[in-house]
């Protein structure tokens, strides 16, 4: 009180400012809102039901357990595609036929996708149940049996491969399904190719995050530094050819796959 009373006496035009900012403040806190103001009606998020496998219904189903007709031989040919669909409603890797790829592009999307490695366990490190889902057939998510199961961990199961280490070890055993949930950002390039801004990934495995919006350095190369370039493909002997279509590899091993969908973002 005792300040106040000198800014009074001394500073009467400081005195006036202070009690008119203090009024406002009081009057501004004794103001209450009508709820009404913050409420946003539009656009009304579209309803998403779901069916008895709990796919989403704005999902498309690449693999379902019935046909592969969504997919083709990767080799560039439009060749169909030669894995086995197997009677429990998946497929399988058919180890020399080369991997498959989806007939359709895509952008960003949230993929779903279940996987299982060879029942028959043999070999170690990258030679146990190795696969991948590549985006854009130039980012891999690894596939690979990680139980109990050492290798490079830049390279283990739900790694970026070679770029990016998953959080934890989420590999269930190989007699269990394993689970990929994977929200996928493509990177964005100027009208020349050149990168303006980086895609993103974050990874579910078995529920689990093992990514957590990691930003791509480029693709995810075997040997050597990512490339960023939009007409650059992966080097490691694979196929080379500019496309942005999902694929799967062969790596020479019996992993099977099942309840595949996609929704676009």
């Amino acid at each position: 009180m005792n300040y106040l009373k000198s800014l009074k006496q001394f500073f009467p035009f400081l005195y006036i400012l202070f009690c008119t900012g203090l009024e406002l403040a009081i009057a501004q806190k004794k103001q209450i809102p009508d709820p009404e103001e913050t409420e946003v009606w539009d656009p009304e998020p579209s309803t998403v039901s779901f069916d008895e496998n709990n796919v989403p219904s704005d999902a498309i189903i690449l693999f379902d357990g019935t046909d592969l007709s969504k997919w083709q031989s990767a080799k560039g040919d439009g060749s169909p595609a030669f894995w086995t669909i197997n009677d429990d409603r998946s497929m399988t890797v058919s180890p020399g036929n080369g991997g498959i790829e989806t007939i359709e592009e895509h952008g960003s999307i949230q993929l779903h996708l279940e996987w299982k490695s060879p029942q028959v366990v043999k070999g170690e490190g990258q030679g146990r149940g190795n696969s991948g889902v590549f985006f854009q057939r130039r980012y891999e998510v690894q596939i690979l049996d990680s139980y109990n199961n050492r290798t490079y961990s830049n390279g283990q199961a739900a790694s970026i491969y070679k770029q990016y280490i998953p959080l934890v070890n989420a590999t269930k055993s190989p007699e269990e399904w394993q689970v990929y949930d994977i929200i996928f950002i493509q990177p964005i390039f100027d009208s020349e190719g050149y990168l303006e801004t980086n895609g993103r990934i974050t990874v579910f495995h078995n529920g689990v995050l093992v990514q957590d919006n990691i930003q791509l350095l480029g693709t995810t190369e075997y040997i050597g530094s990512p490339k960023t370039g939009r007409d650059q493909m992966p080097g490691d002997g694979s196929e080379t050819r500019l496309d942005r279509k999902l694929y799967l590899q062969d790596h020479g091993d019996l992993v099977s796959f099942r309840n595949i969908w996609i929704r676009k973002l």
